[in-house]
């Protein structure tokens, strides 16, 4: 499937995919329900908050 089928199939842009893709753009929450219904999954096995650092410990 191709960046810009998935942006027509969730009503984005081709931009909007890839920005999520290279993981500079958050999606919004309404986004990240419409990927995962495309998908038949659940929003953490696209978004992984423990990959992305959000909610782990740090010592700053």
């Amino acid at each position: 499937m191709s960046q810009a089928d998935l942006a027509a199939a969730v009503d984005v842009t081709r931009q909007t995919i890839n920005a999520v893709e290279r993981e500079r753009y958050d999606p919004s929450i309404e986004l990240a329900f419409k990927l995962a219904a495309h998908f038949d999954c659940r929003i953490e096995d696209l978004f992984d908050p423990e990959l992305n650092g959000v909610g782990t410990d740090h010592d700053d």
